[in-house]
């Protein structure tokens, strides 16, 4: 990946604000003691969950009549769903680096699943926590290079999907230091869940921050096995673009006709066919069950957090990170900007802040969730940060501004599913695609009158206008993200 100066720049100025923290630990230490001197509330605990590859349809609480999904329909029930959730890259690596940094990756530098690391000058927002006072831990699928050697006071993780889901090879550490990977038996979400809520219980006086980041229902989509006869003889509807798969896509440029996460094709650029999907009833019931295993989970930390008397003390988010195609236009996976791939769960509970029931309908993004956790702990937001915190829609306030649309950028080419690179622009009525490199292809839609995406307008005179307009934002977009990236 080549740097660009602007980069360079950014990642000096992330430096000196990582810098900053040490400097800021005393003020922070002293903050604290006055605070509870004073008779102010104590900061949140937060539990930050996020699935992978969790549809927002993919709950009970939105409707889906198959999978029942209790506990996540809790958060959102007892506090507020975001309804237009979106993240920036529908790809597992550099969806997590955006969370924990709030940047796209163009800037981190986590563009793509190759093992990329957050380069050491770039913040997590757990290391502004710590500094505050919190204690931080994260369990599951870290994803992200060599995360398990940031500064976390404990660490129980794994680099990614490709970990056995019944032989689980996860590091362990704390402070930077991680000891070799190790082996152990038991089905990983069960088995991660377990370790958290013991990490969770330890007598401790200052807040904390627990990162739970599951990996169902990712594929290959092995059932835990008390779920082994999960769902039998249910019926899958099938999607209405099903079968526009055989009539060659109309209006469907090569780009989306040639990517190869089809269901029932072998992925030519896949590591393992155990990626692939080989039927609509296997793939959805298989991918149902892993959500239904990871609701589970969550119904353990509910428990703990109430046998703790901590429960309506602690802020729980709950987010993925990505969407996935269960069926439409034959697909499956992600990576796309079609709607079922960059549309997440977002909901979060707090009680003592949010009304319950609550919902918004405002366009949020992955990029948001880093200056959320540090507004609810009240902790400034560096500038740097490209998200925006979420906690006026959590008051229920109306924001005095908020975007009206956003970037989306994906780098993965030739790689996995053989999706080519793309950029695009979603506001809250159009979305306008970019295949950038030859052949350059484009497709665009009006969401309010096609919320399927089934008519590609790109072409269309009638939409010459808006054409040129959403590609002068996407231009403006780039800029305002710092985006030189040009691989």
């Amino acid at each position: 990946m080549s740097e660009k100066p602007s980069r360079r720049d950014f990642l000096k100025t992330s430096a000196g604000a990582l810098g900053g923290l040490s400097l800021a630990h005393h003020r922070a230490s002293a903050l604290r003691a006055e605070g509870a001197a004073a008779g102010n509330p104590p900061k949140p605990n937060f539990i930050f969950v996020t699935t992978d590859g969790h549809r927002p349809h993919a709950l009970s609480l939105n409707g889906n009549q198959i999978v029942h999904t209790p506990n996540f329909d809790r958060i959102g029930r007892e506090g507020i769903q975001f309804r237009n959730s979106f993240v920036v890259n529908a790809l597992c690596l550099p969806a997590r680096a955006t969370q924990l940094t709030g940047l796209y990756s163009h800037n981190t530098g986590c563009i793509d699943n190759k093992g990329r690391v957050i380069p050491q000058e770039v913040p997590l927002f757990t290391d502004y926590l710590r500094e505050a006072g919190y204690e931080v831990a994260l369990f599951g699928k870290a994803h992200v290079g060599k995360l398990g050697k940031r500064q976390w006071d404990y660490y129980f993780g794994y680099p990614g999907a490709s970990t056995d889901y019944f032989w689980p090879v996860i590091e362990e550490g704390s402070q930077g230091e991680v000891g070799p990977p190790q082996t152990y038996e038991g089905y990983v979400d069960d088995l991660v869940t377990d370790r958290a809520i013991q990490w969770l219980k330890r007598r401790r006086e200052n807040p904390f921050c627990l990162i739970l980041w599951f990996q169902s229902p990712h594929a290959p989509f092995f059932r835990a096995r008390r779920h082994l006869d999960l769902y039998n003889g249910v019926p899958i509807p099938k999607p209405a673009t099903f079968d526009d798969d055989l009539k060659g896509y109309p209006g469907k440029p090569r780009a989306f006709a040639d990517a190869d996460n089809k269901i029932g094709t072998y992925a030519k650029h896949s590591q393992t066919i155990a990626n692939c999907a080989r039927s609509l009833e296997e793939l959805t019931k298989d991918y149902y069950a892993g959500v239904k295993v990871a609701d589970e989970n969550l119904g353990k930390v509910f428990r703990a957090l109430t046998d703790m008397g901590q429960l309506d003390d602690t802020v729980i988010m709950f987010t993925s990170d990505h969407g996935f195609f269960l069926g439409e236009w034959r697909m499956y996976d992600k990576r796309l900007m079609h709607e079922p791939s960059i549309r997440t769960p977002m909901l979060i509970r707090y009680p003592s802040l949010i009304r319950a029931g609550s919902t918004a309908e405002k366009m949020v993004l992955n990029t948001d969730i880093a200056p959320t956790f540090l507004d609810l702990a009240g902790i400034r937001i560096p500038e740097w940060m490209q998200g925006q915190s979420l906690v006026p829609f959590l008051k229920g306030q109306a924001p005095k501004s908020w975007r009206k649309d956003w970037l989306y950028e994906y780098y993965e080419y030739p790689g996995p599913h053989n999706v080519r690179k793309n950029r695009g622009i979603r506001t809250e009525r159009y979305k306008l695609i970019h295949y950038y490199e030859a052949p350059e292809e484009f497709e665009l839609y009006d969401l309010q009158e096609d919320p399927g995406e089934l008519h590609n307008l790109y072409g269309d005179s009638r939409y010459r206008e808006l054409t040129q307009e959403l590609r002068n934002r996407i231009d403006e977009l780039r800029k305002e993200t710092g985006d030189n990236y040009d691989g």
